[in-house]
C-alpha cells in the first residue's frame, strides 16, 4: 500500500511538470522568428536599406578630397628651340618703344648715296623717293616701316640664350584639396533620397509579409500536430473499446452465445484499430518534425505542446473596416512603396531635361612652382568655380527614357489596384470561411453527445445481449467518427480565424527577442 502511494504522489507530481514543459503556440513563434533564415535575410536587407538611405542623404552635403600626383618626365620644357637675339630700340618724347623713324628724323648721307638716321638704332640703308627718304629692307626693297616693322634691321641685339627658357619638369608634384557641392541638379538628389526612403520602407514591408507568413506556417504546423496528437489519442481509446469487445465476444463464443463470425468481425476492426493507431503515430511523428523544423528545435525531439488538449478555446476574430485593413497588409505596403519609387523614377527622367548648376573650391599646389618661374619649389593657389550645364540635344533618349517611367508608374498603379480588389475579396471569402467553421464546430459538438449517448445504449443493450456485435461497432464507429469530426472543427476554427486575422493584417507578430529559447 505504501509503495503504490509513493508511485501516486510521485505521478501526481509530474504532471504539472510537463504541462509546464510543454510548448505553447507563442514560444513556437518566437523560436521560429529566431530560427528562420529567411527572415534573418530579410532583416538584414532592412538594415542594408537603412545604411543606403543614410547614403543618399550624404549627396546633399559637400564632397571633399585630396589627390597628389608624382610625375617623372623623360626632357624638360624648352620655350625656344635655339638661341634668340632680342632687338634693342629707341623711345620716343613719349617714353614709347618706336621704330627709329620719325618724321623729323633727319637722313645722313652715305658714301654709296644712300641715307640712314645717325639718331636712330636702326641700320637700313633709305632712298629718296618722291623727296622723302624710304628705307630699304635687307633686300634693297623699299618698304613702310608702320606696315611691315619686321624689315626693321637693328643695330642693337640682346641675346636670349635657349637654356634660359628650359624648365626642369623631369620631376613634377602636384597636389589638391578641394570641394563639389551640388547647388541644383534638376531634383535628382531629392528624388533619390526619396527611393533610398521608399526602398528602406519595402524592406520594411517585405519582412513584415515573410514574418507573417512564417507565423502562419508555424501555426498550421502547431495545429496539425495537436490535431494528429488527439486523433491519435482517440485511435487508442478506440483500440481499447474494440480490445474490451474482442475479449467480451470471445467469452461469449465460449459460452455458446456468440458466434465466431461475430469474433472474426470484431477482430477485422481490431486490426483496423491497430493500423489506424500506428498510422497515427507516424503522422504525429512526421508532424512533430515539420514543427521542429520551423522552431529550430532538433527533428528527432519528441515536442510536447501545451495546447495538445484545446486548453485555450477559439475566439472569434475582431474585423475591421476594409480600408483599414487595406492599409495594416504589408503587401499593400510594398506595393505603395513600389509606386512611390517609380513616381520618383519618373521625376528623375524630368530632371534630365533641367539645368544643373555646382560649386567647386579648393588648394592646388605644385613642384615645379609654375607661378614663381617654374623654381623647383612647392607652391600654390585657392581656386572657386561655378560650374553649370544646359542639356540641349539628346536625340529623343531622355524622351523615350521618360516615357518608359511614365509606363512603369501605371504598371505600378495597376499592381496596387489589383492587389487592393484581390485582398478585399479574400477578407470575403475568410470571414465566410469563419462563420461555417463555427457552425460546424457547433454540429460536430451535438454529433458527439449524440453518438456518446448511442455508444452508451449501444453497449448497454451488448452487454444485456440484446444488441449484436454489428450494431455495437457501428455505435464505436459513429462514435470515433463524430470524435474525429469534432477534432478536425475545432483545428478548422483556429486556422480559419488564423486566416482572417492574415487577410486582415491584425495577425498579432510577437516581439522580436534574440536569445530567448527555453532550455527543455
Amino acid at each position: 500500500m505504501k509503495k503504490i502511494s509513493t508511485t501516486i504522489l510521485i505521478f501526481l507530481a509530474t504532471v504539472p511538470i510537463f504541462a509546464e514543459n510543454g510548448y505553447s503556440l507563442e514560444e513556437c513563434r518566437q523560436m521560429a522568428l529566431e530560427h528562420n533564415k529567411s527572415l534573418q535575410i530579410a532583416r538584414e536587407n532592412v538594415k542594408a536599406a537603412n545604411e543606403l538611405k543614410k547614403a543618399a542623404f550624404a549627396q546633399f552635403l559637400p564632397n571633399f578630397g585630396i589627390t597628389g600626383t608624382y610625375t617623372w618626365n623623360q626632357k624638360n620644357l624648352s620655350l625656344l628651340s635655339e638661341d634668340a637675339l632680342l632687338p634693342v630700340g629707341v623711345k620716343d618724347q613719349n617714353g614709347k618703344l618706336g621704330t627709329g623713324i620719325t618724321a623729323t628724323s633727319v637722313p645722313t648721307p652715305n658714301a654709296d648715296g644712300t641715307f640712314s638716321f645717325t639718331e636712330s638704332s636702326i641700320s637700313n640703308e633709305f632712298k629718296l623717293i618722291n623727296g622723302s627718304p624710304v628705307p630699304l629692307d635687307a633686300k634693297g626693297v623699299p618698304f613702310d616701316p608702320a606696315k611691315n616693322p619686321e624689315k626693321l634691321i637693328w643695330k642693337n641685339y640682346a641675346l636670349l640664350p635657349k637654356s634660359a627658357m628650359e624648365f626642369d619638369i623631369q620631376n613634377v608634384f602636384t597636389g589638391t584639396i578641394g570641394f563639389t557641392q551640388p547647388i541644383y541638379m534638376g531634383g535628382k538628389i531629392r528624388e533619390l533620397y526619396k527611393i533610398a526612403k521608399y526602398g528602406k520602407n519595402l524592406a520594411m514591408a517585405q519582412e513584415e509579409n515573410k514574418t507573417t507568413d512564417l507565423l502562419l506556417d508555424v501555426d498550421e504546423a502547431y495545429w496539425r500536430v495537436v490535431s494528429v496528437e488527439n486523433k491519435l489519442n482517440l485511435a487508442k481509446e478506440y483500440q481499447k473499446l474494440l480490445a474490451k469487445m474482442d475479449s467480451d465476444v470471445t467469452n461469449m463464443i465460449q459460452e455458446g452465445v456468440a458466434t465466431k463470425a461475430d469474433g472474426l468481425k470484431v477482430k477485422v476492426k481490431l486490426n483496423e484499430a491497430n493500423v489506424m493507431v500506428t498510422k497515427a503515430e507516424n503522422g504525429l511523428s512526421l508532424s512533430r518534425m515539420a514543427l521542429n523544423q520551423l522552431c529550430g528545435i532538433p527533428l528527432e525531439q519528441a515536442t510536447e505542446l501545451a495546447d495538445d488538449n484545446f486548453d485555450t478555446p477559439a475566439d472569434a476574430p475582431q474585423l475591421i473596416p476594409i480600408a483599414q485593413a487595406l492599409e495594416k497588409r504589408p503587401e499593400i505596403k510594398a506595393l505603395t512603396q513600389m509606386e512611390n519609387i517609380a513616381k520618383s523614377n519618373e521625376r528623375i527622367m524630368v530632371s534630365r531635361f533641367l539645368p544643373t548648376v555646382g560649386l567647386t573650391g579648393g588648394y592646388m599646389v605644385s613642384n615645379p612652382n609654375v607661378y614663381n618661374g617654374y623654381t623647383n619649389e612647392f607652391g600654390g593657389m585657392f581656386t572657386f568655380s561655378v560650374v553649370a550645364h544646359v542639356p540641349l540635344f539628346h536625340f529623343g533618349d531622355k524622351i523615350h527614357t521618360l516615357n518608359a517611367s511614365k509606363t512603369q508608374r501605371t504598371i505600378a498603379g495597376l499592381q496596387l489596384d489589383e492587389a487592393k480588389e484581390k485582398i478585399q475579396l479574400q477578407i470575403q471569402q475568410n470571414s465566410y470561411k469563419v462563420a461555417e467553421s463555427l457552425n460546424k464546430k457547433k454540429a460536430t459538438s451535438k454529433n458527439i453527445e449524440q453518438a456518446k449517448e448511442n455508444l452508451k445504449c449501444a453497449t448497454d443493450g451488448f452487454e444485456e445481449g440484446v444488441i449484436t456485435s454489428t450494431d455495437l461497432i457501428g455505435a464505436q464507429t459513429a462514435w470515433l467518427s463524430a470524435k474525429s469530426e469534432d477534432i478536425d472543427a475545432e483545428i478548422d476554427v483556429r486556422l480559419c480565424k488564423l486566416y482572417l486575422e492574415k487577410s486582415l493584417g491584425t495577425l498579432e507578430v510577437p516581439e522580436y527577442k534574440q536569445n530567448s529559447n527555453k532550455n527543455k
